[in-house]
């Protein structure tokens, strides 16, 4: 069975070296809705195969620390990089371009880690991220499977490269999210939300 949960976010990017003369060589933002969609053979003790309000807490931080945010290529002009970290609060620095293919791998790739390091206490049995779809407008959207999301073809996710501006991590409901995960210490999920 196949669950799905979706959540929305505004951010602004330049996506370099793509076709469009707007799109790479001006900042410009998108309304972007995202799903995560998880699998499993199993139901839990509620009978779900996940339960929807746990995946309010860490996914959703980990997802909202894009929200009125600017993503920014660790491989762009060095010079844009440093005079957008310091002209906006809320910044993201990612390891590839972030264009909606890229978003979807590098979200892919968090909750993916995020999932195995945690443990779950309702019953949930294998229960594995199938898919994350990113929606970039209306009418284009890139969806992102296991092997795309670890594709060296692609460009490596090193969620070491990844990183969040101060302001971003003090919206994370726990300030230290990003730091436990890459320390891969465990989440334990509550019996009750």
């Amino acid at each position: 069975m196949i669950i799905r949960k979706l959540f929305k976010f505004e951010n602004a990017h330049i996506v370099r070296g793509c076709s469009t003369v707007k799109c790479r060589s001006s900042i410009h933002g998108h309304s972007y809705k995202v799903e995560l969609l998880f699998a499993s053979n199993f139901l839990d003790n509620g009978q779900m195969v996940y339960d929807f309000g746990l995946m309010k807490q860490n996914m959703k931080d980990l997802i909202e620390s894009f929200d009125h945010s600017i993503a920014l290529w660790q491989d762009d002009n060095p010079e844009f990089v440093q005079d957008m970290k310091k002209h906006s609060a809320r910044w993201v620095e990612l390891p590839v371009s972030p264009s909606a293919e890229q978003f979807s791998r590098v979200i892919f790739v968090m909750i993916d880690k995020l999932l195995s390091l945690t443990s779950t206490r309702n019953g949930e049995k294998e229960v594995t991220l199938h898919s994350v779809i990113v929606h970039e407008t209306s009418t284009g959207y890139a969806q992102c499977f296991c092997e795309d999301a670890y594709s060296k073809e692609m460009g490596d996710i090193d969620l070491y490269a990844i990183s969040f501006s101060n302001q971003v991590k003090k919206d994370f409901k726990d300030e230290k999210l990003w730091d436990k995960i890459l320390e891969e210490k465990e989440f334990i999920n509550p019996t009750t939300v």
